[in-house]
């Protein structure tokens, strides 16, 4: 995604997403998003969540670049690229976009772009311990996930 600050100064986002629990795991937010600095974010999440099977995302340059390909390719992980034009192959993504964009990107007037990470930090820890979401039986991703952890598997013993 991408925005502006106040001034007019433009940055992007890299929004990463565990689709599985609907949690949000990363928002980088800079002026520049190439590829090792995709790579940089996901060796940073691996360290914490351990390396995802399978990425799936769209054709931007940081994503389609040769240095984050090859790193993927070396760690395993299968790149499902959606086709161009086709954000609806993307779908859960496109919802978060749009929330995030209303919720945040649309609702203030950045100064800096540290002023963007604080504000966007706190909406991701609101996203994911407030905000309940049907496919997860109404609850927040980091509950659902601790449950999921715990061996509840069954959405009726997730939702109670």
């Amino acid at each position: 995604m991408s925005d502006s600050l106040y001034q007019g100064r433009r940055f992007r986002t890299l929004n990463i997403l565990d689709e599985g629990v609907r949690e949000a795991l990363a928002i980088e937010i800079d002026t520049s998003l190439p590829a090792e600095r995709v790579v940089r974010t996901l060796q940073q999440l691996a360290a914490w969540r351990g390396l995802p099977k399978a990425i799936r995302l769209d054709n931007g340059p940081e994503l389609t670049a040769q240095r984050f390909t090859t790193w993927c390719a070396v760690m395993g992980i299968e790149l499902r690229h959606i086709q161009p034009g086709k954000p609806n192959q993307n779908a859960f993504i496109e919802r978060f976009n749009r929330s995030y964009r209303t919720e945040v990107l649309n609702s203030w007037l950045f100064g800096s772009l540290d002023e963007v990470r604080e504000i966007t930090y706190q909406w991701i820890i609101s996203y994911n311990k407030e905000r309940p979401h049907h496919a997860l039986g109404n609850l927040p991703p980091m509950v659902y996930r601790e449950r999921l952890l715990a061996g509840l598997n069954s959405t009726l013993q997730l939702s109670t």
